[in-house]
């Protein structure tokens, strides 16, 4: 079983730059690489609202299941 991150999906989608969507969501690019790549091991839910927030999308967007 695994978590795929879509994030990177979201971003083309809504035309928006790593630089950008990390300022604005208050973290560091680097940390945002790392959720990107799926190699985050924990995203903090205050972090995923902020991702939400700023790219107009629910969780179930950016996360996805998959046995």
């Amino acid at each position: 079983m695994e978590i795929i991150v879509n994030l990177d999906v979201m971003m083309a989608r809504r035309k928006i730059g790593s630089g950008e969507l990390a300022e604005r969501v208050g973290i560091t690019p680097a940390n945002l690489s790392i959720l990107k790549t799926g190699k985050a091991k924990a995203i903090r839910f205050s972090t995923l609202m902020a991702l939400c927030r700023e790219l107009g999308c629910q969780p179930g967007d950016i996360l996805e299941y998959r046995p």
